[in-house]
């Protein structure tokens, strides 16, 4: 059997690799339709450039490589999806994928390559590690879902909620925050890096401003995806804030993103409030949801707690990995 490589020269060939895949590794996942999967390749988020490899099997398409490369910060690392179709394992095209991962990580001066793999197939794990990358952080998948929901439930905990966040304001809205608060939301996100969990990796956090957030939402659009936030204001500043990000044509399922609460307002139940008010929100405004999916550092029990009140309940475990060179 003859492994090669070459550049990805055809959208179709990586949905068709990519969409196979996780319809057998994590198949209660839906995956992305072929429209929005070329919009992703063809509108990428600001700060970011892709290098793309399809790996053959005596001329068959068997294995799709990304690199992602940080070109504003994180200037070290690069992010790699490596993928090989089920019938395809284990005859040495991970393994030639792998190595142009390597090559083209020291090509541009990367220290660090990071991937992760799901705790249902063993065959991730032992991979990773035979290559030489190590265990950084455990995440937990955890799911909502909608379709049992306890709506009495919510409201009792937005009513145990708030009493202790007197004084606040809770907004919500899609999309590119108002220019009125579009700096605090890059402040907040800013401090993702710094805030979450991140164990062993070598994550630095990101230099956001109004700019680069607007351009990442408008590329979002553009990917054919929408985001549903809320937030809570103290006076005119925004505080605290959550995302839920979804594709417009899957509509029955999101993942839950970003929340974060400003250091100096934390212990009001802001996280709490925020996350409720998104809930409203993309009930309101999608209604055919009935899915929402997130991932949160094992170790990260605060978080993990807010969710379980909710009614996520843990799905999965996958790791984060991490090969220095």
């Amino acid at each position: 059997m003859r492994v090669s490589i070459e550049p990805l020269d055809s959208h179709e060939t990586a949905y068709e690799i990519r969409s196979a895949v996780q319809k057998h590794d994590v198949p209660d996942i839906p995956f992305g339709t072929k429209a929005n999967f070329i919009a992703t390749i063809d509108n990428p988020p600001p700060g970011h450039e892709f290098e793309r490899y399809i790996g053959r099997l005596d001329g068959e398409p068997a294995g799709f490589l990304e690199l992602r490369l940080f070109q504003l910060d994180n200037l070290a690392n690069v992010e790699v999806e490596l993928e090989v179709l089920p019938e395809h394992r284990r005859k040495g095209v991970g393994r030639a994928l792998y190595a142009l991962v390597l090559d083209r990580a020291a090509e541009h001066g990367r220290k660090h390559v990071m991937g992760a793999t799901v705790d249902r197939f063993p065959d991730g794990a032992a991979f990773a590690t035979a290559m030489g990358a190590v265990a950084g952080l455990e995440d937990t998948r955890s799911r909502l879902d909608l379709t049992q929901a306890d709506t009495a439930h919510l409201d009792e905990l937005r009513a145990e909620a708030l009493p202790y966040a007197e004084g606040y304001r809770v907004i919500d809205w899609l999309g590119v925050p108002p220019d009125d608060i579009i700096d605090d939301v890059a402040y907040l996100e800013s401090r993702l890096m710094a805030d979450a969990p991140t164990g062993d990796m070598a994550w630095e956090p990101e230099k956001i401003d109004a700019d680069r957030l607007r351009r990442d939402q408008e590329a979002r659009e553009k990917r054919g995806r929408v985001s549903y936030c809320a937030g809570a204001l103290r006076g005119d500043r925004l505080v605290a804030w959550t995302t839920i990000a979804g594709e417009r044509d899957l509509p029955q399922q999101a993942w839950q993103q970003t929340t974060l609460v400003d250091p100096e307002h934390r212990g009001h139940r802001l996280g709490m409030l925020v996350k409720l008010a998104n809930l409203d929100n993309i009930r309101r405004n999608r209604p055919g949801i009935e899915a929402i999916d997130t991932f949160n550092a094992s170790q990260n029990e605060y978080m993990l707690r807010i969710n379980r009140a909710i009614g996520f309940r843990a799905v999965d475990i996958w790791t984060e990995w991490q090969h220095n060179l």
